[in-house]
Order: C-alpha cells, then structure tokens, then sequence
C-alpha cells in the first residue's frame, strides 16, 4: 500500500456495539471515504416500555454522506444486520455481504418495501474488495450461523483486522471451521490493530464441542416416544442440519414451522448451504399422517417471543399444533439475558400440559457461537497484532478482553479500550483514542422511528406504575354553573368498586376549587385545570401514598 500522507488520519468510530450486547455498528474512515461494518439492532431493556427494538443512532453517518463508499456485513444475525433497512432508508449505499447473509438481507428489504432501491453486492472469501482506499480481503469464521466472515482491512497506515462473531472449533467441516491458516498470515504480514468479539470473555476454557451437542440431540430424539419439538434461532442452519441428519437417520419425518425459520431454510436450501433429502419434510397440515413418534417440529420462539409458534402451543393457541403429554420439547439456544422470565413460562405452560422440557440448564443442548478466552488467546497469538481492541460487548466484557490480552504478551498502553462515539486514530506514530462524535440509541416503537425519548418513556413509566386520574366537566359558559360532572375515572390506578369512596371524596376536593374560582375569573377554566392536578395529587398522595397522573378535561359550553 502507499505511505500515508501526513495530513490523514485512519479512523475507526464504533457507532454501536461496544457497551452493550448489540447495536453492533462501525465507522472505517480514511481522507474522502468511509465504509460501515454491521448495522445491527438490540432488543429494549426493561424500562423501555413499549419499544419494538433500539438501534444505533446515524447522526455521523449523516453529516459525512458524501463520504461513503458501503456497509460490509459480517454475518445476518439480527444485532449485526437488524437496523440496516432503516438506514438505507435514509441513507442510500451500496451492501456489501456473503451469499446467505445477503439472500436474508434481500428478504428483509423486500418486507421494508425497498428492496428495488437497493445495491446489493455478494462478496467472497476468495476475491478482494475495494472501497476507497480501503482493501477489504474476508475469512471465513465458525459461528452459529452460515457464512460469517472477519475482514482483513488494507489501509494506508497498517493492516487492520476484524474478527466478527467468532469461535475457534475444530470439529466442524471444512467449511464451516474459522480460517486459521489465514488469521495466522495476516498475523505474519503484519497487523497494526485487532478488533475481536468480546462476548464470551468471561467462559473459561473453550466452547463446547458441536459434536456433544450432536450426540445430545441424537440421544433425544431416538429415544423419544412421542413427538420431539426443537425451538432454536431460525438462522441456526447448521443446527437445522444436525436435527435434519438425525431424523433421516432414524427414519423420522421433519416439520419447518413458523415464518422467520421457514425463510430461513429456503434460503439455505436455494444456496446449497443445508441438505434435506427428499421426502424427509412434510407440511404441517401432513402431521396427522403419522404416528407420534415419527415426528419432528423444528420451530421458532425459543426466546419466548409472544407470537412465536413455540409460544403459541405453550398457551394453546396454535392452529395447527397441539401439545401432546409424550411431546418433548427441546430449546436449542441460549436464554438471552432480559428473556428468562417470558422463556420460564413458556417452559412451565408445556410442563402443566405433560410434555417433557429440555433446556440449556440441565443438558448440553446449545453451544455458543462466540469464542471462551483459550479461543481469544489463540486468534490473538495467530495475529499479533500491534494494538489491540475489544470489541461486541457490555464494558465489563471489553474491560476483562483488555486485560486477557494482557496476559498474552499486548503492552498496556497500546490496548484501546473504547466506547460507542469514541474517535481511535491511527497514524504513523500509532494509536490512540481522541474526541467523540454523536450517537445514541434510537427507539423505534411500531412504524414511529426515533419519536419515543426519555420524557415518553418517562410518561410510560408513571402510568404503569402509578396509573391514571381523568377528571370531566363542563361548565355554562354564561352563568359559570357546572352542567356536567364532576365524573372521576381511573385507569390502573384503583379498583374503584373496592375504593369507590377514594374518588367519591376526590369529587369534593374538585367542588371545592371550583367554588374558589367563581365565574368572574378570567381564563377560569385554565385556572380550575391546574389547581386541580395540584390537590389531587395532593390528595392521592396523603390518603393512599400514590401518585397517579391526574388529566382534567373541562369545557366551557
């Protein structure tokens, strides 16, 4: 590559990603152009009432959109792919991404109603990208999920290197394993900064091996005598296949349901990447064809999604599939942290309807897509890299990353530890952190795209743990008298057949400021307005210790 002119600077600004699990977004800039890596979602946390899904905010992304040359993809999980119909909604660029990761992308724009305005592009790990003055070369890495790849970027000042999502497993096949042949060369070549994936940091050890889960499965559905469900993430094509591989193998017949995870496979199916002999999958309206035993669901909500299949045979409600007392059900996946309350009762509602539940907790039914510390110490020693940068988890992964790397040889000063906005500059005489740019998170609550804030949420929060007081009136507006009311309503607040007399005496708090206010007042009924929310809250407060939110409607007719 050239040498780097001495008035440019090598940037690279996370815009979501590190902090939190998701929201996984980054800036790559250099002179006159930038590239994005992911644009990724997070599900909301608990005070966020109401929210469908946070996503990275595009402020930067903005105020430099003539610098843009594209988004490369890692992989299509949805913290790593979920916010980019958003973006491209508002900011038009070229999508670079591997065949499945693209196919699922494509599918997901087409649902957003801009796929035809789309530039979508298939990369592999064979053939070189250029973005500007960016090279962008890919490897492949194991994760749960088809065709995830780490980039190797060429710049003007160094070698950078990305892992994506990874974990290191040798007993996979060979497409499917992570190119540490090709880690290990870069590492040769020479590396300025590795960026790799955080999450897992505190796993001692290495993952689980993929076979134990296999011998896990294969042991369940033999032996079932019933029915065997498996809820796992629709993207899991290589579990699919596992599942897929033992239910031929054992003479059984194989039922895809629920949207996310029939799609899903049919991309898979449409690119070669999963193997399902003819005649093993049957519909869903075929199950009564067969006898229990013959029968394997592969399904989704394995997260305890309120409108999941697994989620809607739990309560009963699925048209198609009942809950049998030999059914067994398997989930196949990781509780996400914020979900264990919803999956917990989703598992009770199947134990009360007599099937058998099998999850992470007590068997070895899921192994993780993200590297334990042996696995971040090998790529670490495979890369050699000259700085070193966490990244893809909360501050406690990065911090415990940062001191791992440590502990294999990385010199203190030259591991960046970063946060979302943080500016790290590389030049010729080395890294650093330097000022912050604007980010945030966005909330996006049905089609409203960044309109609920803290003032809403705050609002929500009231109203769901204090309730609601209205208060309707009206007076004449000529003689002042009032012709209707006062009527109280509560919503959330009180269960007014049981405290009938709270609001009965909340009546005359309001009669009592309407004689203060006589009829010559001007803006009278403006002025009731705000003395009333005053004595109630007042009121509410010293007889019952709540503090509802108190609308009064009065009109002046």
């Amino acid at each position: 590559m050239a040498v780097q002119k001495q008035d440019k600077i090598l940037k690279i600004i996370p815009l979501g990603g590190l902090g939190e699990i998701g929201l996984n977004m980054m800036v790559f800039e250099y002179g006159d152009a930038l590239f994005v890596v992911d644009a990724g979602l997070m599900f909301p946390e608990d005070y966020m009432l109401g929210v469908d899904i946070v996503i990275p905010g595009f402020d930067y992304l903005k105020q430099n959109k003539s610098k843009i040359a594209g988004i490369v993809l890692t992989h299509a999980h949805e913290d790593h792919i979920g916010a980019l119909p958003y973006l491209l909604k508002e900011l038009n660029m070229p999508v670079f991404g591997t065949p499945f990761t693209i196919g699922v992308v494509r599918h997901k724009l087409e649902e957003h109603g801009i796929l035809s305005a789309s530039s979508l592009h298939e990369i592999f790990t064979d053939e070189k990208l250029r973005l500007g003055d960016f090279e962008l070369e890919f490897a492949r890495v194991s994760h749960s999920i088809v065709d995830g790849v780490g980039i190797a970027i060429r710049t003007p000042v160094g070698l950078i290197v990305h892992t994506g999502d990874f974990k290191i497993s040798h007993d996979l096949t060979d497409d499917r394993i992570t190119d540490v042949n090709k880690f290990a060369r870069y590492g040769a070549e020479g590396v300025l900064a590795l960026l790799s994936d955080s999450t897992n940091v505190e796993k001692e050890g290495y993952t689980i091996s993929d076979r134990e889960i296999y011998e896990t499965l294969n042991k369940i559905i033999t032996q079932s005598s019933g029915r065997v469900i498996i809820a796992l993430f629709a993207s899991h094509i290589p579990r699919i296949q596992q599942v897929v591989k033992i239910a031929r193998q054992s003479g059984k017949k194989i039922v895809f349901n629920g949207r996310s995870i029939e799609v899903s496979v049919n991309i898979a199916k449409s690119l070669g990447y999963i193997d399902i002999p003819k005649g093993i999958e049957i519909d869903v309206n075929q199950i009564d064809n067969f006898s229990d035993e013959e029968i394997v669901i592969i399904t989704t909500g394995s997260q305890g999604e309120p409108m999941a299949a697994m989620a809607r045979m739990a309560s009963g409600t699925h048209k198609e599939i009942k809950i049998h007392k030999d059914d067994t059900v398997v989930f196949s996946s990781k509780f996400i942290p914020g979900n264990e309350r919803s999956i917990a009762t989703i598992i009770n509602k199947l134990f009360k309807q007599g099937a058998d539940v099998i999850y992470e907790k007590i068997s070895d039914v899921h192994v993780s897509g993200h590297a334990f510390q042996e696995e971040l110490k090998l790529m670490i020693n495979l890369v050699k890299p000259r700085f070193f940068i966490p990244i893809h988890g909360e501050y406690r992964h990065l911090v415990q990353h940062a001191k791992l790397a440590e502990q294999v040889g990385i010199p203190a000063d030259r591991i960046l530890l970063a946060e979302n906005g943080q500016v790290i500059e590389f030049d010729t005489q080395g890294g650093r952190i330097q000022e912050s740019v604007t980010t945030g998170r966005v909330l996006i609550d049905g089609k409203g795209v960044g309109d609920v804030g803290r003032s809403v949420l705050k609002q929500r929060r009231i109203l769901s743990e204090d309730g609601l007081v209205i208060v309707n009136m009206a007076f004449d507006e000529e003689t002042g008298i009032i012709i209707y009311g006062p009527e109280i309503v509560s919503r959330g607040f009180v269960f007014e057949t049981e405290a009938g007399h709270l609001l009965e005496d909340a009546k005359c708090v309001v009669l009592e400021i309407v004689e203060d206010v006589g009829p010559e007042v001007e803006d009278r009924a403006e002025i009731i307005r705000s003395k009333l929310q005053t004595a109630l809250k007042q009121y509410f407060s010293f007889t019952i210790r709540r503090y509802p939110v108190i609308l009064p409607f009065i009109l002046e007719v």
